[in-house]
């Protein structure tokens, strides 16, 4: 099969198309031929050496967490799917080796869900790891729920944009930073959007005099620093960041996303329904998977960065 890989950690240019032998179909899992794969920043950051402590990689490592494509094989103990089910996974694994960005994955049925019907495949490859993470942060350690006021640091992103559509419709007022150009996109969604920078607090205590009910960080640094300060008393401890280890000293929870076949069909339902929307931003076929990882290290791509097959 046609794939990119690595043979040592590196930058986007560590990056070699070309054949890969196809995957091995195991006992609990299907093999999806892939007709997209969503760039994600952990996909780099990995590549990079960044989550060499957690990690190991086996090399040569085929990058990327994130698929949609169609069930061609099943493995005797997966029930859940047969050939040609339409799918999305966050097929992450313990180590780094058998990634999307390839012809083929062999995916763990805990990892996989049926496809939103009305999504394209190019967008449902953009649900599982964005989408995952605000459901599991929002939902599960900060509660988010009818009447609360939740800050989103970083709305306009992959995360960020579903996360303020699934806080919109659990009943929550949502405030979200972002740059200018991006605040009639917030306000599309339903959010309050502020600008980032100086003066940051002080535009958010103008929409929120008495302090929100949770924050969610998806950027660190400054916007992170100044969250403790915005919370209700009440609501001191519901701080979660994606991005920012610093949390942890704030009184708050540093989060990483889990493969959850029920939440990631949870959300496949809340996009048929039209409740989530995933807006894809660029597509790049798998050859040029270097040329699309360089775009989202850039950190400024409303939506998804996408390759497909």
């Amino acid at each position: 099969m046609k794939a990119v890989s690595y043979r040592s950690y590196g930058g986007p240019e560590a990056l070699e198309y070309g054949e890969r032998p196809d995957p091995k179909v195991g006992p609990d899992t299907v093999l999806v031929k892939v007709r997209a794969a969503a760039v994600n920043p952990v996909d780099w950051k990995a590549q990079a050496g960044y989550l060499d402590s957690m990690l190991d990689a086996v090399y040569p490592v085929i990058p990327g967490w994130d698929v949609s494509g169609v069930v061609v094989r099943t493995g005797p103990d997966a029930p859940e799917f047969e050939e040609g089910d339409e799918v999305i996974g966050y097929v992450r694994e313990d180590f780094l080796s058998r990634g999307t960005f390839a012809e083929y994955v062999g995916a763990p049925v805990r990892t996989l869900a049926r496809k939103p019907s009305n999504l394209s495949f190019e967008q449902a490859a953009g649900l599982p790891l964005a989408g995952l993470t605000a459901y599991q942060t929002l939902l599960g350690e900060l509660n988010v729920g009818k009447g609360d006021t939740v800050l989103i640091h970083a709305a306009a992103g992959g995360v960020g944009s579903m996360a303020v559509q699934i806080a919109k419709h659990v009943g929550a007022r949502v405030i979200g930073t972002a740059g200018d150009h991006n605040h009639d996109y917030l306000r599309g969604l339903g959010a309050e959007p502020v600008t980032y920078g100086d003066g940051l607090a002080d535009r958010v205590r103008a929409l929120a005099p008495d302090g929100v009910h949770a924050v969610l960080d998806l950027v660190g640094g400054d916007a992170l620093t100044v969250s403790p300060g915005l919370l209700a008393d009440a609501d001191s401890g519901r701080l979660v960041s994606i991005a920012d280890p610093a949390v942890l000293g704030m009184g708050g929870r540093f989060q990483w996303v889990r493969p959850d076949a029920a939440d990631l069909s949870a959300l496949s339902d809340l996009a048929e329904a039209g409740v989530i929307t995933v807006e894809v931003a660029a597509t790049f076929p798998l050859e040029r998977t270097a040329d699309a990882q360089r775009l989202n290290a850039e950190g400024h791509t409303r939506g998804k960065i996408v390759v497909t097959m």
